[in-house]
């Protein structure tokens, strides 16, 4: 992340998000596929650890391999395979775009990490070593179980988590790179899709 001053002489806290050039792979119509879509690859990847249907695939867009295809109904832009889509093309400065991303993961965690549990504060009257502790997680003999979806311990994070309505902050479209306002899910250098 960084920060940029806006108009206004606001320090506004950013993230930097390279996001093309992007190459069409495929277009997707009515007649042939059942509805209008196209399918966008990113980042280069090395011939060798593709396999061979998807190099017969990037083939027939007469590009390299991508590391990432994603597709995108209701393409607005028309586009014809092999084409490049740039960030000016598709974005504008003050445009709010949904970021989705796969969240950093923190392995297995307890429930105070997890879900915010507060514990039992003070470890007074008779308390011991209970502090991080679920507390009760069940009822009586009448349901004889525990209730699905109860709040436990268990691993956290790696998991798709969708940012809506973060707005475009600048574009630097020389470099293909977004300055997005706050923050996007995922480590540094993991792929997102941002949806306009």
């Amino acid at each position: 992340m960084t920060s940029i001053f806006d108009a206004t002489g606001r320090n506004v806290a950013c993230t930097v998000v390279e996001a093309g050039p992007c190459i069409v792979t495929q277009v997707k119509t009515e007649q042939t596929d059942g509805y209008n879509a196209i399918q966008l690859g990113f980042g280069e990847a090395k011939l060798k650890n593709t396999t061979k249907p998807a190099s017969g695939h990037f083939d027939k867009a007469n590009t390299t391999p991508k590391r990432k295809l994603v597709e995108f109904r209701d393409f607005n832009i028309p586009k014809s395979l092999g084409d490049t889509v740039t960030i000016e093309e598709v974005f504008n400065e003050g445009d709010y775009v949904d970021v989705v991303g796969t969240s950093r993961g923190k392995g297995f965690q307890g429930v105070v990490k997890r879900h915010g549990f507060k514990g039992v504060g003070d470890a007074s009257h008779g308390q011991h070593n209970r502090q991080r502790a679920p507390g009760s997680i069940g009822a009586s003999s009448d349901p004889s179980r525990v209730m699905k979806g109860m709040k436990m311990a268990g691993q956290t994070g790696n998991k798709r988590v969708k940012m809506l309505s973060l707005s475009v902050v600048r574009l630097l479209p020389d470099k293909n790179i977004i300055l997005l306002k706050g923050a996007v899910p995922g480590h540094k250098g993991s792929y997102l899709i941002i949806e306009k």
